[in-house]
């Protein structure tokens, strides 16, 4: 990520970024496009850009924009060198934004553009640096809509940091806060936490999802493991449950130990009284003790990444609008 330093606005800076990551996106970038404009055109903003973020998509999402780039001022593609995730890949827009406010949106029409209309006029009546959307009623079936309140209510339970519940991408910056943001360096990324970690003055306005064209790539598997890096990047509350749980067990299996040395001694001829309940008590406690193993390792290896100090994305390519190639 580059240092802050680089993300301050150009001197003829844009009073408007919009900012969107390609992957599979090919279907809904003619729509998404024509919705971003309509969006500028109703508030008026003349002076904008559009920035897309190809995270390695295997489809003819990239070529498209950059034929927008050749046809259209203000769109300017920046092509990742390979798939580094959906945040890495926000993360990558937003330090290229040059804008004083920059809007970032998902380009599967999940929430249209104009959405942008509501956040511009809650920023201009307030003084908050993020105005963001969040669903009052997740959309779906009773089984992504029960998922989505588990994931943040395990996630506020269990984290440093409170996130409001059902917040989406969608969401109107400040020049001031994308800079703070771009300045935390996390190598551990996940962008809802560090967004609200950042701090500074945040609304919410309310919105309704719309039902995806498509299949989600936000599978259940994905899901649980996004909750449990989500929790160990911005809390150490598993390390010290951990600990608890192994004082709880060591306090049982005294009290066990305890309970068998009694026995044997008030009677003698029972020679096996409580070995089963020892194996069984040692299987569990072996187990516990693995448990807490794993979440000490799965720490090691974010401080392991942390300390490695590699770049969370790296740009292969930027392509934009050249008025030269259109000169006669």
């Amino acid at each position: 990520m580059p240092a802050p330093d680089t993300c301050a606005p150009h001197p003829a800076a844009p009073a408007l970024s919009i900012v969107t990551t390609l992957y599979r996106s090919r279907s809904f970038l003619p729509d998404f496009l024509a919705q971003c404009l309509n969006a500028l055109e109703a508030l008026g903003i003349a002076n904008h850009e559009l920035v897309f973020v190809d995270d390695g998509s295997p489809d003819d999402s990239a070529a498209w924009v950059r034929e927008q780039c050749r046809q259209r001022p203000g769109i300017r593609l920046v092509e990742l060198s390979r798939n580094f995730g959906h945040h890495q890949a926000a993360l990558a827009g937003l330090a290229h934004a040059r804008g004083e406010r920059v809007f970032l949106v998902d380009c599967d029409l999940e929430i249209p553009p104009a959405f942008l209309q509501e956040l511009w006029a809650k920023m201009a009546s307030s003084d908050a640096d993020v105005v963001y959307g969040y669903q009052e009623t997740r959309k779906g079936g009773w089984i992504e809509r029960r998922g989505g309140q588990v994931f943040w209510a395990a996630f506020n339970r269990l984290s440093d940091t409170a996130v409001p519940p059902s917040v989406v991408t969608e969401r109107l910056m400040t020049r001031r806060y994308v800079q703070a943001l771009l300045s935390l360096g996390d190598r551990n990324v996940f962008l809802a936490g560090m967004m609200y970690w950042a701090g500074f003055v945040q609304l919410g306005v309310p919105v309704q999802k719309k039902h995806r064209h498509g299949p989600s790539s936000y599978t259940l598997g994905k899901r649980v493991a996004l909750l449990a890096h989500a929790v160990t990047s911005f809390s150490a509350k598993p390390l010290y449950a951990s600990l608890w749980v192994g004082g709880f067990a060591l306090l049982v299996s005294l009290a066990n130990a305890a309970y068998v040395v009694l026995r044997k001694l008030l009677d003698p001829a029972s020679t096996l009284l409580g070995f089963p309940t020892m194996v069984a008590l040692l299987t569990a406690f072996f187990g516990i003790m693995m448990v807490g193993l794993g979440i000490i390792g799965v720490y090691v290896a974010k401080i392991f990444v942390q300390g490695q100090q590699r770049p969370l994305f790296i740009v292969k390519n930027i392509e934009q609008y050249k008025p030269d190639d259109h000169a006669d």
